[in-house]
């Protein structure tokens, strides 16, 4: 809202919105003409003078047109709706927004009293609200809606609605009439939701990210200290997922990542999380667990499952997992080392042969394990004809 309101208060609405007439410079500053003497002829040395003075105030008009038309261009291709007042109340002027969410039509509106065209009722108690544009003129600043306001439409709907209003001032500043700026309140909220999804989200596959992922294991061990059951994290890794990127290109790999999440998902719990750590990575999160033995069996699913064929754009491609396990409270207790034990126990499983899943041991260790992107030893970059990848 602050960013609308400054981009409106820089139009120079004192020259703008309302209309502006030229004042010509003082009589004072042409010549008087001298009475005709007999035999002289008219001396008109005054008249270049003057006809460089009305020239100078064509351009300064023409130049005032333009710049109202290119502000009124400007009011209607932003988002937030514009409607501005004089002293008494009567509207001035009105953007396509603003006729969008009052119903009403910059020529019905312009000349009627504001209080018809934008009339506003608390959301709780429907009594009429106090209209911003008013306190704005009457205090000189600017002045923010009470929450819950509503507008009440043309054709009688209602219409949540978040706004402020300013007082426009002209050249020697004084007050002569409001700008309010208002939009949709409903769209704030889905923009919000919108933006705390993007940040907890994987852009790619639509996946929890770290973020969220972070969030709802601590959540998870919390009440598992409480009820007293266990907790696992699996840790995922498609295994030599980069020849797929080099022989295929990165839009069949992301096409490949986006089917490996959706069928993750479909073997979860609603309880579960299946989160992309990154690159070819996956994390899920066995939110509660009764034994030990439901996460190999989970992880074993998985093995099955997301080992079949996937027909991505043409090609029939076969991949395998490697998996990590780690449990709370046997491997660890807190996030920071039920991950780290859940992604060493992935990379044990890596080394002894890969396609299978292996649980965390505190012997792991004390045999660190140098942690490689891409593993020595892979096939040379495929050729497009060579179609299935069974590594």
């Amino acid at each position: 809202m602050a960013d609308a309101r400054t981009r409106v208060e820089c139009m120079m609405y004192d020259s703008i919105l309302q209309d502006t007439a030229w004042t010509p410079r003082n009589s004072t500053s042409f010549p008087v003409e001298q009475p005709l003497r007999q035999g002289h002829t008219a001396r008109t040395g005054y008249l270049p003078e003057r006809t460089a003075t009305n020239a100078s105030g064509r351009d300064l008009a023409a130049a005032l047109d333009a710049e109202k038309a290119w502000a009124r261009v400007a009011l209607d291709t932003i988002s937030d709706a514009v409607l501005t007042i004089d002293l008494q109340g009567t509207v001035t002027y009105m953007n396509r927004a603003a006729e969008t969410l009052t119903g009403w039509s910059q020529p019905e509106a312009i000349g009627a009293p504001l209080s018809r065209v934008f009339p506003l009722v608390d959301g709780k108690t429907h009594q009429t609200a106090i209209y911003p544009g008013r306190r704005a003129i009457e205090e000189n600043r600017t002045a923010g809606l009470a929450l819950d306001c509503v507008l009440v439409r043309q054709d009688g709907s209602k219409l949540a609605i978040e706004d402020s209003a300013a007082p426009i001032h002209d050249r020697e500043g004084r007050v002569t009439g409001a700008v309010i700026v208002f939009h949709d309140a409903s769209q704030s909220q889905v923009m919000l939701e919108r933006i705390a999804h993007q940040a907890q989200h994987d852009a790619l596959t639509g996946l929890p990210n770290r973020v969220l992922l972070t969030e709802r294991l601590s959540r998870a061990l919390g009440l598992a200290r409480r009820h007293r059951h266990l907790v696992a994290l699996l840790y995922l890794d498609l295994d030599a997922f980069k020849p797929i990127n080099d022989s295929f290109g990165h839009a069949v790999g992301d096409s490949l990542l986006q089917a490996v999440a959706s069928r993750a998902q479909e073997c979860m719990r609603d309880i579960d999380t299946v989160c992309r750590q990154g690159g070819d990575e996956f994390v899920i999160l066995l939110a509660e667990i009764r034994r030990p033995q439901d996460a190999k069996r989970v992880a074993e699913k998985l093995l099955a499952v997301l080992g079949r064929p996937y027909c991505i754009q043409g090609h029939e491609l076969l991949i395998t997992l490697s998996i990590g396990i780690s449990l709370y409270p046997d491997d660890a207790d807190d996030e920071d080392t039920l991950m780290h034990n859940a992604d060493t126990a992935m990379y044990h499983a890596k080394r002894n042969g890969r396609n299978g899943h292996h649980c965390f041991t505190a012997e792991m260790n004390t045999r660190p394990l140098q942690r490689r992107r891409t593993e020595p030893g892979l096939h040379p970059p495929l050729q497009p004809s060579q179609y299935v990848l069974d590594f």
